[in-house]
Formats: structure tokens, sequence, C-alpha cells
């Protein structure tokens, strides 16, 4: 046999004849083409062929993203919504053959098409292998059905029936609309790993807008490879969805796609794993350019690698958490657009690093050293910020609630100028797609001067938050800076035990920040400091090579030479003075 990716009822079905279904995914509708008489003609003859209905399922722009083969008198009817509402329509018309030669839609059709929100339910009679009369039915207000008469193969007002799929979509969104904002979808949480790792879990659904009623714990050595926790383990979960009146079960672990599709056909309902409900916090979050790039590619990233096996892209997706980012036209491209797509996002986001690149050498030229506030999410890094520098970042106790990374300058009562940023938080389980995505803007810390390692006093898992940040801070190699450990939430409660030298603050109260800001201070100290070099008319020529090596404070022109007064790094004060003597610095 084959690979192909034709559905339904195959069996007994030649080769050639399967090639030649399979060759429809290529078939591409020409601009205002609702059914083309070629496509018409070939579902004629294989229908006719095989005296089975078949099936396809064309796309608003022109492609078809599934084949199905059924049997004599009907083929199932399939779920496929492209859309982020279900409540809207699904963007997708369903065409498939009677062989009997009657065009008439049935009963069965027409609820279908009520169920599934198709664009369009048509029917094509067929006969002798040619087409004979085509019916269409749309959907109005109040899930209305409004049935086209039925028309020769040949005379399709194709023009009036992509118009009516236009007007169905404004009549059925108004609706639709009010409903998806107004409704809080129901989620029921699924783990192997821990309590706490549950409890986080439920913050992040929350996060996302969901209503968690019920939260489950299987401890499992490994994951099943089929279904995750177990066949069943899965039967008893999908009674408790059911119960519970669950939209959405969400799985501690990263799935895998065959995971996920076994699992949703076993518990009947949308089943999404912790990455994509990351990756859909991070889509609502995205406020910058950059940041919205870098959430897209990560989510084709992501959706890119459960493709495999489905025969249409993204048609899975029911609408609401996990499917936000890309727009609904992004969730109808086949895998060669995902590819360009993807390919694109990261030629913009090379663009963007140059320009960021070109602003770090800026500051490098003017030797401002950078001060990275790091940590797990909803450590109060944002409020940190706000409370040091007077700024506005936006603030609330959500985790990821900001996701760009924002700077401001500080100056230390030494008079030493550095940038305070503000990066993006940490969480266990941090899905590599972000971080390959988000790489150039959490590499703001790890080509910081100074990390500031800013820890939730009041959490019972501080410790273990802790060790995750130090994971990702040494998958982004950003190991050999200096380090100043911060607790945070002090005024919440004592921890007991902490890090040894850890300043004790509260950035919602003020607390510990002047402590704070004098460590700051004197860890920079330590790297940089105003140095004053004295070159005299002699030795000009070292002004040109001492320059560049820090930011110029004062600059003062003498009878005997000049006096220039740098920030400067500790290191090139000594090479200086090594390749040069010490009568050159007088301060």
């Amino acid at each position: 046999m084959i690979n192909h990716n034709v559905q339904g009822n195959i069996s007994g079905v030649r080769d050639a004849t399967l090639a030649q279904l399979d060759s429809l995914y290529s078939y591409e509708l020409e601009e205002g083409e609702f059914l083309p008489r070629g496509l018409m003609k070939t579902l004629a003859e294989i229908s006719c062929t095989l005296n089975r209905e078949i099936a396809v399922y064309i796309t608003r722009d022109g492609e078809i993203v599934n084949v199905a083969v059924g049997t004599d008198c009907d083929v199932e009817l399939t779920d496929f919504r492209l859309r982020r509402n279900a409540s809207r329509l699904s963007c997708v018309r369903c065409v498939h053959t009677h062989p009997d030669g009657d065009g008439r839609l049935s009963d069965v059709d027409l609820s279908a098409l009520k169920i599934f929100r198709y664009d369009a339910m048509t029917a094509v009679g067929v006969k002798g292998g040619e087409p004979v009369s085509v019916q269409t039915a749309f959907l109005g207000e109040n899930a209305e059905t409004l049935i086209a008469p039925a028309v020769r193969w040949y005379r399709l007002p194709e023009a009036e029936w992509l118009a009516q799929i236009e007007e169905s979509d404004r009549l059925v969104g108004r609706e639709a609309t009010a409903e998806m904002e107004d409704g809080r979808e129901k989620a029921v949480l699924m783990g192997i790993e821990s309590e706490e790792s549950l409890e986080e879990l439920a913050r992040l659904a929350e996060t996302a807008g969901a209503e968690v009623v019920g939260s489950f714990l299987q401890r499992r050595d490994k994951p099943d490879t089929a279904m995750y926790i177990g066949k069943g383990r899965a039967e008893e979960l999908a009674r408790e969805c059911q119960a519970l009146e669950a939209d959405l079960c969400i799985f501690d672990e990263e799935l895998t796609g065959i995971q996920v599709r076994n699992l949703e056909e076993t518990l009947r309902v949308k089943v999404i794993d912790r990455t994509a409900l990351i990756l859909d916090i991070f889509a609502r979050r995205a406020s910058s350019a950059e940041g919205k790039l870098q959430v897209e590619l990560a989510q084709l990233q992501y959706r890119s690698a459960r493709l495999i096996g489905q025969g249409l892209v993204l048609s899975r997706l029911a609408g609401g958490i996990g499917t936000r980012g890309p727009g609904e036209s992004k969730l109808e491209m086949n895998r060669r657009r995902i590819r360009e797509r993807m390919t694109e996002l990261r030629r913009r986001l090379d663009e963007l690093e140059k320009q960021r690149s070109l602003r770090r050498k800026s500051r490098e030229r003017n030797e401002i050293p950078v001060v990275a506030l790091v940590g797990y999410t909803n450590a109060g890094k944002s409020t940190l910020l706000n409370a040091l520098t007077g700024s506005d970042v936006y603030v609330q106790d959500q985790l990821f609630a900001t996701l760009d990374a924002v700077s401001r300058r500080m100056v230390t009562p030494e008079n030493t100028e550095y940038l305070l940023t503000d990066t993006v938080g940490f969480i266990r389980k941090l899905p590599h797609t972000l971080v390959s995505a988000f790489r150039s803007t959490l590499e703001e810390a790890a080509l910081a001067d100074v990390l500031v390692i800013v820890s939730d006093g009041s959490s019972r898992e501080m410790f273990r938050q802790h060790d995750t940040v130090e994971e990702v801070l040494a998958e982004l190699g950003a190991t050999e800076q200096k380090r100043i450990e911060v607790i945070n939430k002090c005024d919440e409660g004592d921890p007991d035990p902490v890090f040894p030298g850890a300043v004790m603050i509260s950035a919602k109260t003020g607390e510990g920040l002047e402590e704070l800001k004098a460590k700051i201070a004197e860890v920079l100290q330590e790297s940089h400091r105003p140095v004053t070099f004295m070159i005299p008319f002699s030795r000009y020529g070292i002004l040109s090579e001492i320059r560049p090596l820090g930011r110029v404070i004062t600059e003062n022109h003498t009878d005997t030479g000049t006096e220039l007064t740098l920030m400067i790094a500790g290191e090139d004060v000594e090479r200086l003075v090594k390749k040069y003597g010490t009568d050159i610095v007088i301060d």
C-alpha cells in the first residue's frame, strides 16, 4: 500500500485510486470559485467507480484540507474548526457526493451543518461517472438553515454562494462574539509529578482565563507512550470530565501529537499540555512587535511538530485557550506555508536582533554597566523595577504579567550610571520553543554585568524555584556574572532558611530597598569606578586608546596636558598602568 492521507472507509480501494484521491490535497481553487467543474468531475468519476460517497473539505483560501471515503449511502462527516471560537463558522465548507444521482441534501447533512458549523454543506449527485445536480445550505441567525435550490452541476451560482458565506459569517459571528467574550472555559488538570506542580498549573490556567473545576494526580515513574496516563486512567478521567462538565483537560507535561489525539478521542474534550498553555499566556501578554513575533515563532515550532498524520493544519484546535497567537488565517496554513512563515519570522527577528546588537554596542562604547533583574515568574521583578526607578511598568499578581525586557537608567551615589533591566520570568518546564524564540531577549540577562536574582520569600517552593532560575541561566550561558541574591515579599512572612548574604526586601512596602541600592553600587564599584588620567602633551596619542574604554565623565585641558576622568573597568585600568606606567593615573 502507498502512504496516503485519505480518511475513512478505504478498505478494498486500489492504490491507483488512493493516489488519485491523495492528489486532491494539492488541488487549489482559484479566487471566486466555490466548486470548480474539474473537481466535480473528478469526484464523480471516483465516487461512481467505488460506489461510495466522497467528501472533501475546502478552506476559504481554496485549499482542500481533508479527503474522506464513505459507504454507498453515507460518509462520516468530521468536525473541522479553524476558528478560535467554536460558535463561529468553521472556515471550511464540506462538499460530498451522492452516488445514487440525487443531489439533494439529506436531514443528516443539514444536522451536520448545524453541529459542525460548516461555512456551507454541499451535496453533488453523481451518476455514470458524471455529476448531475448540486444543492448547498448555509447557516443563518439562531442556527437557522438556509437551503439553496438544487441546480444543474454546470450552472452553479458561485459568486452568490460565496457571498452567502460572508453574510452567514457576519450573522453567526454577531451572536458568537459576545458568547466567547463572556464565557470561561472549565478546565480539569491532570499531572503525574506532584501537587505543587499541579498548583502552579492551576495558576497558569487561571492566568489564561480558565476556571479550574478539577485537579487529579496520578503518580507514575514515566508517562504512557500512547495515552500519557494509561488507557484505564484515561477512561476514568473521561467520566470525571463529563461529571464536572469540563470544556478542556490540561496536562502538566508536554504531550506528543499522538497522545493528544488519543486522549481527545477518549476524553471527548479538548486536550492541551503545559507547553501549549504557557504559549497561550505568552500570546495574550506579548505587546511589543518583537514579542509578538517571538511568540508566533514559538507557537508554530510547537504546532508544526504535531501535524504529522492529521491530514490538515491545526484542524483539531477548536478555539479558546491554547489557540491564541497567530490569526485565524494562519491556522489554515499547510506544512509548507508554516515553514515559509517560520523562515520569515526568523528573518524579521534577526533584523531586530541586529538593531539590539547595535544598541548593545553603543552601551558598551559608553561603558554603561547593565544590572538585570532575573527570577521566577511572579517573584515581583516588575514591582521592584517600579520601586527602584519610579517607573510604571505593568504589574499584576499573575504569572508572566510582563514579557518584554524593560530598561531604566539609574545612578549610584558614587555617580556610576547603569541600566536596570527587567526580564521575562522563568518557570519550571519552560518550553524549549520559548527559550529558543526568546533567546535574543533572554540574552539581555546573559550579557548583563550584574544579575539580581529575585526570589519569592512568600512561596513554599522558593528553593526549587531558585534552582529552576539557575538551570535557565546555565542554559543561556549566564554563569560568570557577579550576583546579588534578593528575597522579595519579606513582609508576607520570614523565609527560613535564606540564601547566604541575601538582601531581604519588600518591593511593595519599600523595606530593604536602600540596602539593595547600596549593594548594587558596591558590586558595580568593584568592576567599574571613576578613574582620572593625566596625559601630558608628549604622550597625547594615548588618549585615543583610553577614551573608548569607558564613559567620559569630565575632560579638562591644562597647561601640561589633558585630565580625563572615566567610568572604567578595573581590569582595563590595570592593563593601561602595566603598559604606560603608574604616572598616567592621578586618582
